[in-house]
């Protein structure tokens, strides 16, 4: 009951009656923010609900040999493969980033290896000096000693003698002029380096290292007299050329820094500097590609500078073949525009001498009906039939006169519409014209009001639900409903139907676009219902979506909400 931890699944919870009682003066049996909560509503069932505090103010419980520390371990893998994931990969980098890498890169490698060169050489010279100095040394006639009576002789100050003879082994370390004898440890480390006449660099430890040598000469004991073949060891110490070498290590290793900072510094300004170019050639595309291309006369006035379009140099190479292509794709987009106006202008122009055609057909159709005289009944059929067909070629015309109008840009006239009011009014004409359907309504208690073209947008939601009540069968419910969405407002038909086919979906809203071989149809289609429905809502500045699938089909209008 004490512990703090969450109970293990399948683990029964206390019952209520086991907990002792509220008391102040009792101590808590829970830390705080860790508990049983029966602050739940009436209408829910009597359990008790286990809280736990927020991950972020939860106490993490420590390893067991860490005296209650917590720590959290993330593995190494892990963390290696998360700062991996953080460095951006080799092909994602820019070009001048790569420029000044590859730069440092073949710096840093050519100054290492120059310093590397030097300080060996330097030590290889200092050696090869030292090396000469011992040789003259084995040169030098032994001149006579003291102290221990044995004969010294060799280089000058901070050297190493090493006497061994039968009559005893001695050895000395001078060092600005003061003698010291070796350990018997230390002589015994010279015996054991196998010297001879090519020097080696022995460590003998506090003495210190030193380049040595050895030789077989007559030895003459001071003491006794005697003189005996021994072996003579010779050694100058290397800490003087040691010295030298790590200072130029030293040296060696600060130029090389230095140049790597001066050369990212400097790298950088020419790379920026000498491919600044390019990037006016990259802000020129820029432009080009902001500029819309899909409809309306387009003007590409954008063009490199002729500072970059010399053909001497790369960069110029691209700038004049990239303003030869603009060049080349604005005659063409101008040529399609005007292609594209004549057409316009040649529907617009049939459009209206139809009407008056279409109107006198429909006229004369009608006033057949009106014969007093007896007309026969195929006669009358065909009248009929021909009305109908007129009245059907009448909305036609009237759809590609509004679009030709629409994409010659004629301004729409623009107050404020009530859109919840004219959801209702539409709503109720679909009512009317289809009572198989069912027609529901979802409206909020205020009303949401749009800035536009009354008449074109009760067409709109009027093609919308034409087109849910022409491609459902009867029976299917049609939600409308009107949301505002922030600076938008949201007009939604929505049915169970069957659904748009997948494949008519992403050009479901261009002209004499039907689904007639997957949808269900009671009437005629022009196809030109939801090419209208987009062209007024990209008129008004919004936006038509569609989100279809067996049983759920939404078509969703988005315009300005009214300031």
């Amino acid at each position: 009951m004490s512990s703090s931890r969450p109970p293990e699944a399948g683990t029964e919870l206390p019952d209520r009656a086991d907990l002792p009682d509220d008391d102040a003066t009792a101590p808590d049996l829970f830390p705080e923010g860790v508990g049983f909560r029966d602050d739940l509503d009436d209408d829910t069932d009597d359990r008790m609900t286990y809280a736990a505090p927020a991950p972020a103010e939860a106490a993490v419980r420590p390893e067991s040999g860490q005296d209650g520390e917590a720590e959290t371990r993330v593995p190494l893998r892990r963390r290696l493969a998360h700062a991996r994931d953080q460095v951006r990969p080799w092909s994602a980098w820019t070009l001048r980033a790569k420029l000044v890498a590859s730069m440092l890169a073949l710096f840093t490698v050519l100054s290492m290896m120059t310093a590397v060169f030097t300080v060996t050489a330097l030590s290889q010279s200092l050696i090869g000096q030292v090396d000469k100095q011992l040789s003259d040394s084995l040169l030098h006639p032994v001149r006579g000693g003291d102290n221990d009576g044995v004969a010294v002789g060799g280089p000058g100050a901070d050297r190493t003698e090493v006497f061994l003879t039968t009559d005893g082994d001695a050895g000395y370390v001078y060092r600005s002029g003061e003698r010291t004898s070796l350990t018997s440890a230390q002589i015994t480390m010279v015996k054991a380096a196998g010297l001879g006449s090519v020097p080696k660099t022995l460590d003998l430890g506090d003495a210190g290292r030193y380049r040595v040598v050895a030789t077989t000469r007559p030895i003459r004991n001071l003491q006794t007299g005697n003189e005996v073949l021994g072996t003579y060891v010779a050694g100058i110490s290397t800490a003087p050329t040691d010295a030298i070498v790590g200072r130029m290590v030293v040296l060696a290793i600060s130029t090389v820094a230095a140049g790597i900072i001066l050369v990212a510094v400097l790298g950088t300004w020419l790379v920026r500097r000498n491919l600044e170019p390019l990037r006016r050639l990259a802000a020129t595309a820029t432009k080009v590609s902001q500029t819309p291309l899909d409809s309306g006369k387009v003007a590409l006035g954008a063009r490199v500078d002729p500072i970059d379009t010399d053909t001497r140099t790369e960069v110029g190479q691209v700038g004049a073949a990239f303003n030869e292509m603009l060049d080349h794709v604005d005659e063409a987009l101008n040529a399609r525009h005007q292609s594209e106006q004549r057409v316009r202008q040649f529907v617009a122009d049939a459009s209206h001498e139809l009407r008056t055609p279409l109107a006198s057909i429909k006229g004369y159709a009608e006033l057949s009906r009106r014969e007093p005289d007896p007309v026969p009944p195929t006669v009358t059929h065909a009248m009929g039939r021909i009305e109908s067909e007129a009245d059907r070629m009448s909305s036609l015309v009237e759809d590609l006169l509004l679009l030709a109008r629409l994409d010659a840009g004629r301004p729409l006239e623009e107050t404020t519409v009530d859109m919840s009011m004219l959801v209702i009014n539409a709503v109720s004409d679909a009512h009317a014209a289809s009572p198989g359907h069912h027609w529901d309504l979802d409206l909020p208690p205020e009303p949401v009001e749009v800035t536009g073209d009354g008449a074109r947008l009760h067409q709109v939601v009027a093609n919308l639900l034409a087109n849910a009540r022409t491609h459902t069968p009867d029976g299917t419910r049609v939600t409308t409903s009107v949301r505002p969405e922030g600076e938008w407002v949201r007009v939604a038909v929505h049915d169970d139907g069957p659904g748009v086919p997948a494949t008519l979906q992403p050009n479901v809203f261009e002209r004499f676009a039907r689904g007639d071989d997957a949808r269900v149809r009671d009437g005629g289609s022009t196809g030109l219902g939801l090419s209208i429905v987009a062209a007024v809502s990209k008129a008004h500045g919004g936006r038509v979506q569609l989100d279809s699938r067996p049983g759920d089909t939404t078509f969703s209008l988005l315009l300005p909400a009214a300031p």
